[in-house]
């Protein structure tokens, strides 16, 4: 099986390469990816070498690079991480999500139809809902965006089921909650406040800190993701979340209580234009098929986990911010 995984140096991408080289010994993976900021391929030094894993350094709005890696590595299946994904950003600056996550998604489908892919995987956000002040999103609610990236991910999952209506191309869409884990870059909440942390700054909690997120570990997604890939209905799609609720303000605390850090460094600041409350997707259909998020129900355990991989692997995130 040769598999292209678009976005593949990022966080997600690069955890579902080391996942897929780890469990199966029969697949090919192409890494296609732009190197933005936010691409690192020191997330995947450790495979660089292993003979079923290539890079392919490129944008997957170029439709002729796209198409040319398609042909000569004979692509097979289409994971797509590639996407512009901090909400920050795309407030200040939401031209390139457009371009990344809409047009990007678009040639994508263009090249899986011209070359017969045999499954198409595009990955989403539960953001695409919108907030939510009591129970949990299904996947046939309606989408109610409230950021320009949350929008540019909900345009990209409507383009995708498009396709599969229109040109009955093998598509399937998840939607996973919040993750967390190693290779994260460190301007999302739990990398960038262990590194403040570490280095005894102020730690930024927008508003409240009341903010509800549900925390699903990388790993667990990534198995959600390869489940998907295999036994999925062609055309769907699947929530991938933990039933693992936490505020912000919460998430905070475990960090610094971990890193026995007081709680003066917290500084609540003007919270952002748009700020959901609360995100809570239903994950009952992919438990159905057997998936659980195992990983992310030990949340303590995880948590400390995470923490001591960024501790230990300031190697990674020093050059990252500068240092």
């Amino acid at each position: 099986m040769k598999i292209m995984v678009t976005g593949g140096a990022g966080f997600i991408g690069s955890n579902f390469i080391h996942y897929m080289l780890e469990k199966y010994d029969d697949i090919e993976v192409v890494n296609y990816d732009k190197l933005t900021y936010a691409g690192n391929l020191d997330n995947l030094k450790d495979v660089e070498n292993d003979k079923r894993y290539c890079f392919v350094k490129g944008d997957i709005c170029d439709k002729e690079l796209v198409e040319k890696v398609i042909k000569e590595h004979g692509i097979e299946q289409i994971v797509n991480f590639a996407a512009e994904s901090h909400v920050d950003r795309s407030i200040t600056g939401p031209e390139i999500f457009i371009k990344t996550d809409v047009f990007g998604t678009f040639n994508l489908l263009e090249a899986a139809r011209k070359f017969d892919i045999e499954r198409y995987i595009q990955i989403s956000t539960d953001e695409v809902y919108g907030s939510i002040m009591e129970g949990s999103f299904k996947e046939n609610d309606p989408l109610n965006p409230s950021s320009p990236y949350s929008a540019s991910k909900a345009s990209a999952d409507l383009l995708v089921n498009s396709y599969f209506i229109t040109y009955g191309l093998p598509v399937l869409i998840t939607r996973s909650s919040n993750n967390f884990g190693p290779y994260q870059y460190p301007e999302k909440l739990i990398p960038l406040f262990i590194i403040k942390a570490l280095h005894g700054q102020m730690l930024p909690v927008y508003g409240d800190g009341q903010q509800v997120r549900d925390w699903l570990h990388v790993e667990d997604n990534c198995r959600a993701i390869d489940m998907v890939r295999k036994k999925g209905k062609e055309g769907e799609i699947y929530n991938i979340g933990a039933d693992n609720e936490h505020t912000n303000i919460e998430i905070t605390n475990i960090i610094l209580k971990e890193l026995n850090k007081p709680k003066t460094l917290i500084e609540h600041v003007r919270d952002r234009p748009g700020h959901d409350r609360r995100y809570s997707i239903n994950s009952d259909k992919i438990k159905k098929m057997g998936w659980m998020p195992e990983k992310s129900q030990d949340f303590e355990n995880s948590m400390k986990e995470t923490i001591q991989w960024y501790v230990n692997n300031e190697w990674w995130w020093k050059k990252l911010i500068g240092e």
